[in-house]
């Protein structure tokens, strides 16, 4: 390993640690004293901390932009402000010097590039930390885009893997973050996933597969790829002349309809789902094109994932469940998911989600008691905190996907309902399901019943949530602060623990120098000791 992969992952491993120092020495340093100023210092740290993540991603490109936008979508583990400092960190890096791509192109086709193309673009017109895309034109004339792996990519790849190894071990091994992810999951998802991106010709395969899978869909198109000149290093697609899908100019222009191509897009995500199999995991809005007539584009298939049946069922039932107020028909389905952990306080959660759907289904709800609604999602990180709540390392990509899906969706359509289009889909989804089994019974009638009366429930469910909403939101706050307690109590015993830790450890090391027997088994006895104390805090 050279020296600047070595520098490369000393700075990833030192902030990694740097912040998670920072921020255990801060809630230690005010446990007990949380108030306003508190919470103000501790925004303007994390706020900083994100900032400093952010320069170095950009630096450095590669695997830290990429962890960073995955970052930026998990509330569960992540403060807001941290989020909100890295929400629209993008993967655009400064171009390589042209002569290097053509190095590339003529190696991975071993001849010069004039014997493929007649023309290539004199620079890049999308620069990535993996790789650049030209326009070409092949000997028959066809434009082109060429996408091509820019030079070292490998290289600073497994650099940073290496890197994230390191960090992973110090969370799984002395952080409490165990709980909630399953990291070694996690690390093999990130390896595959991003992994994946390495090699061009799987993503060709990826994009013919979403192809085949939507030809049939009204209004949406995916690229034709050329194989003959397309390498694990250079992926050769037709040229599609399109806007970003967030180009609202654009869409003003051409007189298209913002909440059609809204809703077109939302059913082409649920698609994807609904029965299974590969979903598109980076959906931003430069991956989704528009041509004039409204036709929707769907490119860059290197970063997809993978929904089995089993759980695509399971999270169609999620669906139906909330479009149908059944929350403990949402938990079972969470349960089966493994996000939710059997010793989960279900009341607590489904009251949760109910008020969350009363949130988001009722205007009037939140013009009431707007307090109400901004506690409920300010305490929703803390829910998931003290819950036994995980995010399973497989749908990792899939909530980051889904997070960025619903902000293009948002861009689009402000006023976009999404429970509404889902319903449809949800109930044709259910139907499917029992046609399959050849069975039609009461569960099947109350569906239709329910979704028949929706507009006739909806306005007694909004009043009653609003008068029952003092109560409960009581109960609520009794539940979490003494969870907080629970949780705080824990944190600074783990951290004790880990501190002696550390200590008997550099004991250790100073007696085996100098060679100091009785005080090595001292030194050995306390290492023991407080890494079994540290092990068995929960």
């Amino acid at each position: 390993m050279n020296r600047i992969s070595i520098i490369r992952i000393y700075r990833i491993v030192f902030m990694a640690i740097k912040f998670y120092t920072q921020a255990t020495l801060f809630q230690r340093r005010h446990r007990g004293a949380w108030n306003p100023l508190v919470e103000e210092k501790w925004n303007r740290l994390v706020t900083k901390q994100a900032k400093q993540y952010k320069t170095l991603a950009l630096k450095l490109g590669g695997l830290m932009i990429k962890m960073g936008q995955f970052l930026s979508t998990r509330a569960d583990i992540m403060p807001p402000s941290f989020l909100e400092e890295l929400e629209g960190l993008t993967d655009r890096v400064p171009s390589v010097a042209r002569e290097k791509i053509v190095s590339v192109l003529e190696s991975e086709w071993n001849s010069p590039y004039t014997s493929y193309l007649s023309e290539l673009s004199a620079s890049a017109v999308a620069s990535a930390s993996i790789g650049e895309v030209y326009k070409g034109v092949l000997k028959d004339g066809t434009i082109v885009a060429l996408k091509v792996q820019r030079p070292g990519t490998d290289r600073l790849l497994r650099a940073d893997f290496q890197a994230m190894r390191i960090v992973i071990w110090f969370m799984k091994t002395f952080t409490p973050l165990s709980k909630q992810i399953n990291f070694t999951q996690l690390m093999r998802e990130m390896t595959e996933t991003i992994g994946a991106e390495l090699n061009f010709l799987q993503e060709l395969q990826s994009g013919r597969s979403f192809a085949d899978r939507f030809s049939g869909m009204e209004g949406i198109r995916f690229p034709v790829y050329f194989d003959e000149v397309s390498t694990r290093r250079v992926l050769v697609m037709e040229w599609i002349e399109g806007a970003r899908i967030t180009d609202l100019a654009f869409i003003e222009k051409h007189e298209l309809d913002r909440h059609e191509i809204a809703e077109r897009l939302f059913i082409l995500f649920l698609e994807q789902v609904l029965y299974g199999g590969q979903f598109h995991a980076d959906p931003h809005g430069g991956n989704v094109l528009l041509k004039p007539d409204g036709t929707i584009v769907l490119i860059d298939f290197g970063m997809t994932g993978t929904i089995t049946k089993k759980d695509a069922q399971a999270v169609l039932r999620i669906a139906e469940g909330i479009i149908f107020k059944n929350y403990d028909q949402v938990l079972d389905a969470l349960e089966e998911l493994r996000f939710l952990l059997p010793q989960a306080n279900r009341e607590l959660l489904a009251d949760t989600i109910a008020r969350l759907v009363a949130a988001y289904e009722s205007n009037e709800l939140m013009q009431m008691d707007s307090f109400v609604v901004e506690r409920l999602f300010k305490d929703m990180q803390n829910i998931v905190r003290t819950q036994p709540v995980q995010l399973p390392a497989e749908f990792a990509f899939f909530g980051r996907a889904a997070s960025i899906f619903v902000g293009v969706l948002n861009v689009l359509d402000p006023g976009i309902d999404l429970l509404a289009l889902a319903r449809p889909r949800v109930i044709e989804w259910a139907s499917s399901q029992q046609e399959e089994k050849r069975v039609f019974g009461r569960g099947d009638v109350l569906r239709w019943v329910l979704n028949a009366s929706g507009p006739l429930r909806a306005f007694p469910q909004k009043v009653i949530n609003y008068l029952e909403e003092p109560e409960r939101m009581r109960h609520y706050l009794e539940n979490r602060d003494g969870r907080e307690r629970e949780h705080q109590r824990n944190l600074q015993s783990r951290m004790l623990a880990g501190v002696f830790t550390v200590l008997s450890f550099a004991g250790i090391s100073v007696s085996v120098w100098f060679w100091n027997e009785p005080y090595l088994w001292v030194s050995s006895g306390f290492f023991v000791g407080s890494l079994w104390v540290y092990r068995s805090i929960k």
